[in-house]
């Protein structure tokens, strides 16, 4: 399983909609949302708030047996729930488009620690 982690500036004045918007795909949404994550491979979507100096931020990690084909799916995917997914993420974080190319290579992973929980 691959894993992806990167941070998103929200947008300023939208932290309270933005954390609405999890709460609804976690409720009403919840069967769209969990159908588009299968259907994308995702298994694992966490997202954090992060407040820092510079204003708000999500951070997100997310495994799935194929990254790069996850965002690929999610970029020209028809499935309403996953357009709605896009116009939204891009109203919360400043302009950030799914449907295009990323403007930054991905995250480069530089630790991988472990810890025996035994």
């Amino acid at each position: 399983m691959a894993s992806v982690a990167f941070s998103l500036p929200i947008t300023p004045g939208k932290t309270e909609e933005w954390k609405r918007w999890g709460d609804e795909m976690l409720g009403l949404r919840r069967s769209e949302y969990m159908a588009s994550r299968k259907r994308l491979g995702v298994t694992i979507e966490r997202v954090y708030h992060q407040q820092t100096p510079t204003g708000d931020m999500a951070i997100i990690y997310i495994e799935a047996a194929d990254i790069p084909s996850m965002f690929q799916a999610i970029a020209v995917s028809q499935d309403p729930f996953d357009v709605w997914f896009r116009k939204r993420a891009k109203d919360f974080f400043s302009g950030f488009d799914l449907s295009a190319p990323p403007p930054h290579p991905p995250p480069m992973l530089v630790f991988d620690g472990v810890v025996d929980r035994d």
